[in-house]
């Protein structure tokens, strides 16, 4: 197959037929008209989010095909080429799921500390290598630590409902993320795909107005796009939920 031919195949195809080797290509070629400097920047962010995760599974996959494919959509199908945008979204679960080795702690070192200050750590050290604005991107799409007395799903969607509102670029990174998870809902096993409509189902309703919005930076074909995507995102989590 010509590699060229990674630039028309849908996201979840390439995933199933070339796997993680392919989806690295498509980036790649995404890429080709960047310039220098920003690419740099996007194969270090890629680097670096391929250490963090390279331990971690998505059932039958790699971690990092999700994040790849956060990416990707983002330049592809929302017309997004701003570089810091898309470095956030290759590490948009760095800080989440690897805090301490972010920071450049051992994950069992007694240095490590609370979570708050791990967070803190890992935040400050996106900030040095990859600016500010990455970082606090980081920032607003990391889940807080959450209380155990409360429901877990109810404060995961008080979090992004309240992050996404005073951060109109995070939208961008998590609408992606939303998209990677609730329309790709389908490709992972039924008890998983049950737990997360569950989780993301009730998201919808807000995530249809935050991208609504005139301040969300996307085009109205990229909304337009979006939407459909929210549809097709709700038709499957009735198909798992109310049947």
């Amino acid at each position: 197959m010509a590699p060229r031919m990674l630039l028309s195949m849908p996201l979840h195809a390439i995933t199933e037929v070339y796997g993680e080797a392919g989806l690295r290509e498509r980036f790649l070629l995404e890429l080709e008209t960047f310039p220098e400097a920003e690419r740099a920047q996007l194969t270090g962010a890629l680097d670096l989010a391929a250490r963090l995760h390279a331990g971690d599974r998505r059932v039958r996959e790699p971690y990092l095909n999700h994040l790849l494919r956060v990416a990707i959509r983002i330049i592809k199908y929302y017309g997004v080429r701003d570089v810091d945008v898309l470095t956030a979204a290759l590490l948009h679960d760095a800080v989440e799921d690897h805090p301490a080795e972010v920071a450049g702690l051992a994950p069992d070192s007694d240095a490590s500390g609370s979570h708050a200050a791990l967070t803190a750590a890992a935040i400050a050290e996106l900030s040095r290598r990859f600016g500010p604005r990455v970082a606090e991107l980081v920032r607003s799409v990391t889940n807080p630590e959450y209380d155990p007395e409360r429901d877990r799903h109810e404060q995961y969607r008080a979090h992004v409902a309240a992050s996404l509102e005073r951060d109109p670029w995070a939208r961008v990174i998590k609408v992606s993320d939303f998209t990677d998870n609730g329309v790709g809902v389908v490709h992972t096993t039924l008890d998983k795909a049950v737990r997360a409509a569950t989780k993301y189902r009730p998201l919808v309703p807000k995530l249809r107005e935050l991208v609504g919005r005139p301040d969300t930076p996307l085009s109205i074909a990229a909304k337009d796009h979006i939407m459909d995507q929210l549809d097709l995102a709700e038709e499957r989590f009735a198909a798992l939920l109310d049947d």
